[in-house]
């Protein structure tokens, strides 16, 4: 399906450079950021106070947020978990504090803004759990890349699966420099949008390099930056149905998904713009430096010994 369709090729191979100096300089501002100013972790990371209570009734969480923030709490996430009725409150790990009395502040700080709450348990969650997430995500992003690298090597070749990978660390490395820049939350959340835009945006790359592999194929005599250029400007009407629909769905996440989604809907909206620039404006200009051509696409004829000998018999 296409709500259009270009007949004239655009030039984008004609200004390679001026995209990748861009992102050249964004890719740095973010890891000056991310090393300047650090992620603003969440309690899942830095452990902290779990805190669960139950409502006779569906729980308004906006209520037990205002009445948290107006209790003098910072830096906690309050999010349901098994029900609507059940609440689950996370806080900051703080020094001289017993559950009991935690529990306690916490059950009079809901009396007055969100009363009806009964406590269920209060359980600390220490920094080790914390370090064991950052690990284990960690550990889940690299093997995310590797597998990204195996798939495109097999797939395509060599050129196309170096080009896709730095676009995609590209775009993982300015999602974490602007939630370093503006200080927003990093949690679990965050770092599942972060995985998911590692496969979105491969899928986009995946579009652009076999409509290059299917031009080089079918097409003689353009040269490698005519054949980029067909090829981002032919999809390029899939390109704005697909990201267009996909970011409608993570704005309705972000309008009324709640304060639990908001990070990760901002992370996904990042992740779908940088996504298809670094798709299309920097992993192309990529595997046209590094030479790709036909001739890696068009497999060389076998010659059969005596084939073209003169008297020889077909």
């Amino acid at each position: 399906m296409e709500f259009f369709r270009i007949k004239k090729d655009i030039p984008f191979m004609r200004h390679a450079l001026m995209f990748n100096v861009f992102s050249l300089l964004t890719f740095l501002l973010a890891v000056f950021f991310l090393f300047h100013r650090g992620l603003h972790l969440s309690v899942e990371f830095t452990g902290g106070t779990l805190v669960e209570v139950n409502y006779a009734q569906s729980a308004n969480l906006e209520q037990v947020r205002n009445g948290m923030s107006k209790g003098g709490y910072t830096d906690f996430v309050v999010q349901n978990y098994g029900s609507s009725r059940d609440v689950m409150i996370r806080l900051p790990l703080k020094a001289d504090q017993t559950s009991a009395k935690i529990g306690e502040l916490i059950m009079a700080t809901l009396d007055a803004e969100a009363p009806g709450a009964s406590l269920r348990r209060v359980e600390f969650v220490g920094p080790q759990v914390g370090k064991e997430l950052a690990e284990n995500g960690a550990l889940a992003l690299l093997l995310v890349v590797i597998g990204i690298v195996i798939y495109l090597a097999f797939r395509f070749e060599w050129r196309f699966s170096v080009s896709a990978i730095i676009a995609n660390l590209h775009d993982i490395v300015i999602i974490l420099g602007m939630f370093a820049f503006f200080q927003w939350e990093f949690s679990l959340s965050v770092l599942a949008a972060v995985l998911a835009v590692l496969g979105y945006s491969v899928n986009e790359s995946v579009i652009v390099f076999d409509r290059v592999r299917e031009t080089f194929k079918k097409v003689r005599g353009l040269t490698t930056p005519q054949v980029l250029d067909h090829a981002i400007t032919s999809t390029i009407s899939r390109t704005i149905i697909t990201h267009g629909c996909t970011q409608l769905m993570v704005l309705s996440m972000f309008f009324f998904g709640g304060e639990t989604l908001h990070n990760f809907s901002i992370a996904l909206t990042i992740g779908i713009c940088f996504g298809i620039y670094s798709s299309v404006l920097v992993a192309s200009p990529l595997v046209m430096w590094l030479g790709v051509s036909r001739e890696h696409f068009i497999k060389p004829v076998k010659k059969i010994d005596g084939a073209n000998d003169e008297g020889a018999v077909v």
